[in-house]
């Protein structure tokens, strides 16, 4: 498994290798590199993608997209870039897959090939001990919020604002930041009142002792993988069907107490 030095992160040049299978399963032309699944990934969100303390990929969907290329008859190669640069970086074919925990929405449905595996809640973070006492979205009224800029939390963060606005109240401020480490980092020097990202990630930051996981469930959204080409997405979604079916990918989101997509694997994308 090779990890590329494109995109705005630096990486390091290898990590172990895994063999593919014996047969390829997805022509050539249909991929950036022969032979190769090319996959973006910004490791900002532990525990389903992160950097370990010695530089290397870890983490559910790292564990995944590389199972998945096997299963292709590829090798796995991930490049680190921001989530911002991700869709224009996939329709310049500098990817072949998008594996970054990308949100459905209708309009990326429209622009590429999706295909739904993992569901997944926005939360709250918050410092240690909930300061503020944060029991309920009214808590965040006036105060000042990080998320990712780009991605699917920071749109859940206007609906956030316009849930808080309908109760009459003052809406928080919502700071946008290059990517989660970033944000969970202002929060953790006290420039934010509290941080959002999915469920797993404020866990994780709770169970290490760093944040508070104030607030858990909240607008509950399906999780897909993204691609320009459908021949690719087809076999993706095979790839998947399989995986569900001898056990793999439940027993993988299991460990990480990462909810399934239970209503099979389609490609959704422009024919």
């Amino acid at each position: 498994m090779t990890i590329s030095r494109r995109g705005l992160l630096a990486a390091p040049a290898l990590l172990v290798a895994v063999p593919a299978l014996a047969q390829q399963r997805v022509p050539n032309s249909e991929l950036v590199k022969p032979g190769t699944l090319v996959m973006s990934t910004n490791p900002t969100l532990p525990p389903v993608q992160f950097v370990d303390s010695s530089g290397q990929l870890r983490g559910m969907r790292i564990e995944m997209g590389t199972e998945l290329a096997r299963r292709l008859g590829l090798t796995p190669e991930y490049v680190r870039v921001e989530f911002s640069a991700m869709i224009t970086g996939l329709n310049a074919r500098r990817w072949d897959l998008i594996n970054t925990g990308m949100f459905y929405t209708e309009e990326r449905a429209r622009i590429m090939q999706l295909v739904r595996y993992e569901q997944q809640t926005i939360g709250i973070s918050v410092p240690r001990g909930n300061p503020k006492n944060i029991t309920k979205i009214e808590d965040l009224a006036g105060l000042s919020i990080g998320v990712e800029q780009g991605g699917f939390e920071f749109r859940r963060s206007q609906d956030l604002i316009e849930d808080i606005r309908k109760l009459n109240l003052r809406p928080p401020t919502v700071r946008a930041f290059d990517n989660f480490a970033v944000s969970f980092q202002a929060l953790r020097v006290g420039q934010l009142d509290a941080a959002i990202s999915i469920d797993s990630t404020a866990k994780e930051y709770e169970d290490r002792g760093d944040f508070t996981h104030a607030l858990k469930g909240l607008y509950g959204t399906p999780v897909t993988v993204g691609m320009r080409s459908r021949v690719l997405a087809t076999a993706v979604a095979a790839a998947f069907t399989e995986m569900r079916a001898d056990g793999w990918l439940p027993t993988l989101m299991g460990r990480y107490g990462i909810a399934g997509w239970d209503e099979g694997y389609t490609v959704v994308g422009p024919t």
